[in-house]
């Protein structure tokens, strides 16, 4: 199976040009990195001011996160050990390092790393980094929270 930006765009929120993976590079049950190029693109949703901030990197760490929550749900799925469907949020991000002020003069790949430190069904905590060849560009950390893809919330009609 090939895990490239066709197979991310079917597995998270994120369609079209905010869509900012290009593949997965490797995975496991703790980690994921994915390579991106759309940092140097002028057509990124996230340019302003005819610039891509480093803060914008979080967005990156954020997407690979979501793929490996992706992955992990299609892993158990094919192992029969599925769990229901969830939609994660980003709730907190913390002890973020900017190493660089923008990643859009970067000429090479960006590599988003995310690290699962802890979690459970309710909450996960990932480390993260956003990287070019040796050079770490920021890192951090993120809390997402889950809910299920129809949320918590039941609706009533009128009598």
């Amino acid at each position: 199976m090939s895990l490239d930006r066709r197979w991310i765009e079917s597995h998270i929120p994120h369609q079209g040009t905010m869509c900012l993976l290009d593949e997965v590079l490797t995975w496991d049950a703790a980690r994921v990195l994915c390579r991106s190029s759309t940092h140097r693109t002028t057509t990124n949703p996230l340019r302003a001011h005819g610039r891509l901030g480093a803060v914008c990197g979080i967005e990156y760490a954020a997407q690979a996160m979501a793929v490996h929550g992706a992955l992990i749900a299609s892993d158990r799925a094919a192992t029969g050990t599925s769990l229901p469907r969830v939609v994660g949020y980003l709730a907190t991000v913390r002890n973020v390092t900017l190493h660089v002020a923008r990643l859009d003069d970067i000429e090479t790949d960006l590599v988003a790393t995310a690290e699962l430190v802890t979690g459970d069904e309710r909450t996960v905590l990932y480390g993260f980094s956003v990287s070019s060849g040796e050079r770490v560009l920021l890192e951090g950390r993120a809390a997402i929270v889950f809910t299920t893809a129809f949320g918590e919330l039941s609706v009533s009609t009128p009598a």
